[in-house]
């Protein structure tokens, strides 16, 4: 049985997806890409040149697989390229909401896959020495309020349970610690930072070395029919591919996506280089439980990175309307938080991801489209779930599966759109 996909692209362009421009990238080599210049075949063709595409494309490829990655822009210049890179375990839905609508042994599951993934791009880097700003982070968690602080101590209490790491800090011990005025917080270990343009590119490049191409061409149409798969392009060009892999950001051109995804706008900035004296504790990455709420971390030249404000904007024209009044929120938030601060602004952005209900990723086959795989729907945990994914796709390909892949399923059960709000918003944020 046939089934076709017709596909625009244009809402994955660059321009579509991000406004003003980040620090990311700066230093490092490029990958060389190519205009597709003729027909061919390939076990995976990966759509998207961004985090998802290049973690996919290195795991498929060490694993045997031929690949190609196609991408119409530069890679990495998309949702990659106005990431904050916040490298964490902790996922938007806490553990408690993630009980409440899962169970225990099930969102505790999904928790220590996520502290698995952090874990594993750590190795990933480390053994291959990727120079991309990589280090290892605390993260603390500050409660907005009263309320919130109660509500976090319950959830470190379920982390407990569920053999997660942390220690919760009450008013005084958060104050005499970090200098940081909440009624609470939780502090954990096992998150990073890294430079997500320079990760992206040297990704593509350890696949390339593994022989993995990378192609600059805009896709229009796949067909899926018996067991593979052409992706047509807007030339005369085909690829004959065994399996599709779609990496193409927030949306699955042509395809409805699943009721549990929403896409929403966020907005960072990065001040000037500080004086690394008047930073504060271990240099954690900080972010709020509140909505909107702040997210801060640190740079390996000393910036500070701070953002927040989601809307649900997802015109590019209004987000870039938007972008200098929400920069100068969260500038003032930041400011709020940590007087210390040199909030002059050297680059400021903002993107358009895409989020879930239950904030989970969605991951995995395509309904009604054989041997087409996606990956959406991150969240604030973008780089954290790419790793999942790829390591879930590769494990799919090579016909391999876990019960546990359906707690990501782009068609599973959620709870419901009760999770976002009148004006379709989760807590989170991809941008971080």
């Amino acid at each position: 049985m046939a089934s076709d996909l017709d596909l625009d692209l244009d809402e994955a362009d660059h321009e579509q997806m991000v406004s003003g421009r980040s620090l990311w990238g700066r230093t490092g080599i490029r990958p060389a890409w190519q205009a597709i210049s003729e027909s061919f075949s390939a076990d995976v063709a990966v759509i998207g040149g961004g985090i998802t595409g290049a973690l996919v494309a290195e795991h498929l490829a060490a694993r045997g697989f031929s690949v190609v990655i196609i991408d119409r822009e530069e890679p990495g210049f998309g949702s990659t390229a106005a990431s904050t890179a916040m490298l964490q375990w902790e996922i938007d839905s806490t553990l408690s909401e993630l009980e409440t609508w899962y169970g225990f042994e099930r969102a505790a599951g999904i928790y220590r896959r996520s502290a698995a993934a952090v874990a594993g791009l750590a190795k990933l880097i480390a053994a291959n020495a990727i120079a991309c700003g990589f280090r290892p982070r605390n993260t603390l968690y500050l409660a907005a309020n009263q309320e919130g602080a109660r509500d976090l101590l319950e959830e470190r209490q379920l982390r407990r349970r569920a053999g997660l790491p942390g220690v919760y800090l009450e008013h005084p011990d958060l104050f005499t610690q970090f200098e940081l005025d909440r009624d609470g917080a939780i502090y954990s270990p096992g998150s990073a930072e890294a430079d997500p343009l320079l990760l992206t590119w040297a990704l593509i490049a350890m696949a390339m070395r593994h022989g993995a191409q990378l192609v600059s061409a805009s896709v229009s149409a796949l067909h899926s029919e018996g067991d593979h798969v052409t992706v047509e392009t807007d030339g005369p060009h085909v690829i004959e591919a065994r399996h599709v892999v779609l990496a193409t950001g927030y949306s699955m051109p042509g395809l409805d996506m699943p009721k549990l995804h929403r896409t929403s706008s966020s907005w960072a900035f990065a001040t000037v280089p500080q004086d690394p004296a008047t930073f504060w504790r271990d240099r954690a990455l900080i972010w709020e439980d509140s909505h909107p709420y702040l997210y801060m971390r640190t740079t390996a030249d000393n910036r500070i990175v701070a953002g927040g404000e989601d809307d649900g904007t997802t015109d590019p024209a209004v987000r870039n309307r938007q972008l200098p009044s929400k920069i100068r929120a969260i500038q003032e938030k930041m400011k709020r938080l940590w007087p210390r601060a040199d909030t002059r602004i050297a680059h400021a952005w903002g993107g358009t991801f895409g989020e879930t209900a239950d904030g989970l990723p969605l991951i995995g086959p395509v309904p009604g489209m054989p041997h087409v795989l996606a990956a959406y729907g991150y969240g604030g945990n973008g780089i954290t779930f790419s790793y999942l994914a790829a390591q879930m796709i590769g494990a799919m390909i090579a016909g391999m599966h876990r019960d546990w892949f359906e707690d990501f399923a782009l068609d599973r059960d959620g709870p419901g759109l009760r999770r976002f709000g009148e004006d379709g918003l989760r807590v989170g944020s991809e941008l971080r």
